[in-house]
């Protein structure tokens, strides 16, 4: 098929939804915001244009202009997203629904991996599945929206417990509920596996909920850096054996930086 535009003098420009031709530096400037992630919030100009894979000049003027109109702050030879971008993302996250964003990104991690993508949040010393994207496969472990089990076991439990200090000492206070062979009834074990967690930036766990079944949890934070709840795909350990799980451990996590970004948000300090 010709790349040619109507007349045959050169090539056809690509369009729009609404049928204007993009503006090319414009492209340009989103793969350099796109550059900075929340586990990469500050980069270098060299560290940029490796990135992006534009032209060192390209990346230096665009970068200045960015600076000079509070796109990006600059402190000695580190860039970030600026701060006016915050005010900027507060008045487009105002109101929003947060469901609305989550249930898109579980239909793709769903359709990526196979298994049901879930969100959790806590209520009390419970996590509450607050939105589902199931599974195709016919063997599945169900899982449906408003279905709880302790905050103490899997993996969105351990996540959650991980970034909410208060609601771990809560749950650590008293005799933890096992409900497999498998479940975590040791408080300093599962102290310890906490802080596994806080450093790692996700959760694995098998067996400690339903025998037979695997999870694999990452945060999703908001503006304040708080968190907001667990994303976490979950099926039967005959399809998602732990080395499996590690495999998805990059995917999961994209996809909730992915939320906490739409959300707004920003990881802990």
């Amino acid at each position: 098929m010709s790349n040619r535009d109507a007349s045959g003098r050169g090539p056809a420009k690509e369009k729009g939804a609404s049928g204007q031709a993009p503006l090319l530096v414009l492209g340009k400037i989103t793969e350099i915001l796109n550059a900075f992630t929340l586990h990469r919030p500050s980069l270098t100009l060299r560290e940029i244009q490796q990135e992006t894979g534009l032209p060192t000049s390209t990346v230096q003027r665009l970068v200045t202009n960015l600076v000079a109109h509070g796109f990006l702050d600059r402190a000695d030879d580190r860039i970030r997203i600026g701060a006016r971008m915050a005010y900027w993302a507060a008045a487009g996250t105002k109101d929003l629904d947060v469901l609305a964003v989550v249930n898109p990104v579980l239909k793709d991690l769903r359709d990526l991996t196979g298994e049901t993508a879930c969100f959790f949040r806590a209520e009390e010393e419970y996590r509450v599945c607050i939105a589902v994207a199931e599974t195709r496969h016919a063997l599945r472990r169900e899982m449906a929206v408003g279905r709880i089990a302790p905050v103490t076991v899997g993996s969105s439990g351990r996540v959650i417990l991980a970034w909410n200090p208060g609601l771990a000492d809560q749950a650590l206070g008293h005799e933890l509920p096992q409900l497999t062979e498998s479940t975590v009834t040791d408080r300093d074990e599962l102290r310890e596996l906490i802080k596994q967690t806080l450093v790692e930036g996700y959760a694995i766990t098998v067996g400690e909920r339903v025998d037979g079944a695997s999870g694999l949890s990452a945060p999703v934070f908001d503006s304040a850096a708080d968190l907001v709840g667990a994303l976490t795909v979950q099926g039967p350990t005959l399809r998602m054996p732990r080395e499996k799980c590690f495999e998805w451990v990059d995917v999961l996590v994209e996809h909730a930086e992915r939320i906490t970004r739409a959300l707004g948000g920003r990881y802990p300090a």
